[in-house]
């Protein structure tokens, strides 16, 4: 893990293009000599010959995938086929929820993402022509894959939230009609796995389609606010641009029981929601107001708020997430701000860490899986920022003039997507992170992490 400011790779670097330059020439100056790319930091201005170029080498994988329709949020689904997977080709299930420009045109996605390649390759500086016909063969087994089972979906999906239980695959979702539905999605997997089984059940989905196995209209408004209890299997939270946040038990009916009395505490818009990963019953959210609360669900809804941080962020908080090993807790808001929040200390409404970098809001933020200290953050500046808050500046360092004015924590930023909405960490693939904007999605892993 790379520990030294002088060491943030970008996903792009600037080149000074020139048509006229002859083959041989290009990249060198007038002494003759090779002109290598330039650092390029976010917000720089580009000369009018200067381009953008991918900084390949700063990555381990990286590739890019367009849905059609912009999927503005996506979970990734837990899969059978092992944890800590660092052997290439990689695969990944996702599930993702359209945005359509009509209401009426709109998906969830069940997807898999199949022989995603490192981005290296091998020397040869020296190839022939029988040569490059292998690479092309090579290339092409090399191309990676992806298959698509769809559910039409009523309304855009404003978030979408998956998980496991009782040996099915079930995805949550928020429509922008204020509705909250849940659907099994474990047919969808299966049918993205064989082409044979796709194909059928796109034929057998246009005269039956997929509906939801349960679905909740009690919320006053739409939302943004939702996640599944990790600790608690089927239980589940979700939030409303109103206020008001309502929890969800299974019952032995199959459905679930929705606490028709939401928890009093915020003042506007619940803009997300996190479990504690480890206490059942504990619970933090963030909204418009300003605050970040944690609640205690055994308690009565009007007394189930225990902690608050007041005025947490100068403007609305859009995002928070919660430390799998320590007592932190990471908020994003629209002032750009990334804090960071000890739950031994939350009364007293002061972050132990403050760290700016995004210069429009900050859209996800998510902590590594296993490294306490790393986590991601992207933001409405088309940047996503790979973090170790462990790293301190040293002094006595030299470091580049244009590196100075970095936070000494900040280890990576990925570029190339427009309007990056969501992030999350891979848990069975280390280091492996899958973003999605309007643009599409990008699934890389940095040389940082």
């Amino acid at each position: 893990m790379s520990n030294e400011n002088e060491d943030i790779m970008e996903a792009s670097s600037a080149e000074s293009e020139d048509d006229s330059m002859d083959e041989g020439e290009e990249g060198e100056n007038e002494g003759g000599e090779e002109e290598a790319p330039k650092t390029y930091l976010p917000g720089q201005p580009l000369k009018e010959d200067e381009h953008l170029v991918c900084d390949q080498s700063a990555y381990v994988m990286l590739h890019q995938a367009q849905t059609g329709a912009p999927c503005l949020s996506f979970d990734i689904v837990d899969d059978n086929l092992g944890p800590n997977r660092d052997a290439f080709p990689m695969t990944a299930y996702m599930v993702a929820g359209t945005q359509a420009s009509s209401t009426h045109l709109n998906n969830l996605i069940v997807i898999k993402m199949s022989n995603l390649h490192s981005t290296s390759k091998p020397e040869n500086d020296e190839s022939d022509s029988e040569d490059d016909d292998d690479d092309e063969e090579e290339d092409e087994e090399k191309k990676p894959q992806m298959s698509f089972a769809f559910v039409k979906h009523a309304g855009c999906v404003n978030r979408i939230r998956a998980t496991n239980y009782k040996n099915s695959v079930l995805a949550a979702t928020w429509s922008e009609l204020g509705r909250v539905d849940i659907w099994n999605i474990t047919q969808q997997l299966q049918a993205v796995d064989d082409p044979t089984v796709l194909e059928r059940y796109n034929l057998d989905v246009v005269k039956n389609p997929v509906k939801p196995i349960y679905s909740f209209t009690g919320h006053q408004q739409e939302g943004f606010g939702m996640a599944w209890c990790p600790t608690e299997p089927g239980v589940l939270a979700t939030g409303d641009c109103r206020r008001d946040i309502h929890i969800w038990r299974p019952n032995e009916a199959g459905t679930w029981d929705v606490d028709q009395r939401p928890l009093v505490g915020h003042t506007s818009s619940v803009e997300d929601i996190q479990w504690s990963p480890n206490e059942r019953n504990v619970l933090a959210s963030c909204s418009v107001d300003k605050t970040i609360r944690i609640w205690d669900t055994r308690a009565a809804p009007q007394k189930a708020c225990m902690l608050t941080a007041e005025n947490a962020h100068q403007s609305d908080i859009n995002v928070i997430s919660w430390n799998n090993k320590e007592p932190f807790i990471a908020s994003g808001g629209d002032d750009g701000f990334l804090h960071i929040w000890d739950l031994r200390q939350f009364t007293t409404s002061t972050p132990v860490g403050t760290f700016k970098h995004h210069t429009a809001p900050v859209t996800s933020v998510e902590w590594h899986w296993t490294e306490p200290s790393v986590l991601a953050s992207t933001g409405e500046d088309h940047q996503v920022a790979l973090w170790d808050l462990a790293v301190e500046r040293d002094e006595e360092e030299e470091v580049d003039e244009e590196l100075k004015n970095l936070p000494p924590q900040l280890l990576f930023i990925h570029q190339g997507q427009t309007d990056i909405k969501e992030l999350h960490w891979h848990k069975q693939l280390p280091g492996v992170i899958i973003s999605t904007a309007h643009s599409g999605f990008n699934i890389f892993k940095t040389i940082s992490v």
